[in-house]
């Protein structure tokens, strides 16, 4: 867990860095981050990941004085950490951040997916109830209700599950979901969802008590490109209830392969190097024109981007193959991209370990040599 000081408040997150798209969650009222981790764990590994708790949620310190507050917390976030190809993901609370971000930064937010969530939740007197009995008794007097509220009936059924749901709302403190639940009341987000211009995934559930399957389906039809999916007898936490459907959701929905000549670009600067990216586009002439758009789109828009293994493993692929068919030449580009890809210099030596029993020694030999050459240069640069 790391912790960064965002508009003076201490906001816990989890970075998992990957290639191409990045998935941000954003949890609900009353939860924190570890509500995604069941669809994380469902998700391909290659995904770049990050997740973070709320104001006054988890271990985030500080207190929320507006949705609009909220999104401006993880838009720093994002910025901080050089985000470029977001798919947000936000549940309730989460999800009403995910529309002011998607509205106002179209520049890094490629898609959302909106679950349990709408232009407006509850009603005010509904809100105001709820902020007096959090500030006169404390959020575990209610936890009980609250989590009774979350799920379908079978889901319900589980009280070991429950009991520690209730322990994680408890752990929120009194003034940070009164401050939510106060951001919440003053919300009507109906221009941020005209506002949207990505693609976004609406996901309602049809036992939700808290945000009903119709409130959600009015919210895709309020935004221009929006598609809809209702959970059948799932409630308001599907990220909880049913985590495996989810991560099949929005793996389904990511709007990537929309467009493989801007994923492909952006991945090929993400492994080998603005730099290196640059210079090649830089030396381009009509006789190779058509060949860097085959590589950029077929090569890094659709394989390299694909997110059903890791950077790292398809880094060692990669040197792996390239020593095996003796093509020398690209090992040390791709020695230096293994700094990007996550991959260390054990990955490197048992991938050309694999060279030198199945597709000979001399090369495995030469691929190592190779491989120092490039890691001494590389120190020597640092």
């Amino acid at each position: 867990m790391d912790v960064a000081l965002i508009n003076g408040a201490p906001v816990a997150y989890r970075h998992r860095p990957g290639l191409g798209r990045t998935l941000v969650f954003s949890n609900s009222l009353g939860s924190d981050q570890s509500i995604w981790d069941k669809v994380i764990a469902a998700l391909p590994r290659g995904y770049g990941i990050v997740t973070y708790d709320l104001r006054g949620h988890g271990q985030s310190g500080g207190t929320a004085d507006s949705i609009e507050g909220l999104a401006d917390d993880i838009s720093q976030l994002i910025d901080q950490l050089g985000l470029k190809n977001v798919l947000f993901c936000g549940v309730s609370i989460g999800g009403m951040i995910g529309q002011v971000l998607a509205a106002r930064r179209s520049d890094v937010v490629r898609g959302a997916v909106l679950s349990n969530t709408a232009v407006q939740i509850g009603t005010a007197e509904r809100w105001t109830t709820r902020i007096s009995t959090v500030e006169h008794q404390g959020v575990a007097a209610i936890a009980a209700e609250i989590v009774g509220n979350w799920f379908g009936p079978e889901y319900a059924t589980q009280t070991d599950r429950m009991a520690l749901h209730q322990t994680m709302v408890a752990r929120t403190t009194n003034a940070g979901y009164a401050a939510a639940c106060s951001a919440i009341q003053d919300a009507d987000l109906q221009g941020m969802a005209q506002a949207i211009k990505v693609p976004v995934l609406c996901v309602g559930g049809t036992h939700d008590q808290s945000v009903q399957a119709e409130a959600v389906a009015r919210l895709s039809a309020s935004i221009p490109d929006a598609e809809l999916h209702i959970m059948d007898g799932i409630g308001h936490l599907p990220c909880l209830e049913a985590p495996a459907q989810l991560a099949a959701l929005i793996t389904a929905f990511d709007p990537r392969d929309k467009d493989t000549a801007t994923a492909g670009l952006e991945t090929r600067r993400a492994v080998l190097g603005g730099a290196h990216v640059d210079q090649a586009a830089d030396k381009t002439t009509t006789l190779d024109q058509a060949f860097q758009t085959l590589i950029t789109t077929g090569a890094w828009g659709q394989v390299w981007a694909s997110p059903a293994i890791s950077a790292r493993e398809r880094s060692m692929l990669t040197l792996a193959l390239l020593a095996a068919t003796g093509n020398f030449d690209e090992i040390p580009m791709h020695i230096r991209a293994t700094k990007r890809t996550g991959a260390i210099e054990s990955d490197i030596t048992e991938a050309f370990q694999h060279v030198a029993i199945y597709a000979g020694v001399p090369r495995a030999n030469h691929a190592l040599k190779l491989a120092k050459q490039t890691l001494a240069e590389i120190s020597g640069d640092d």
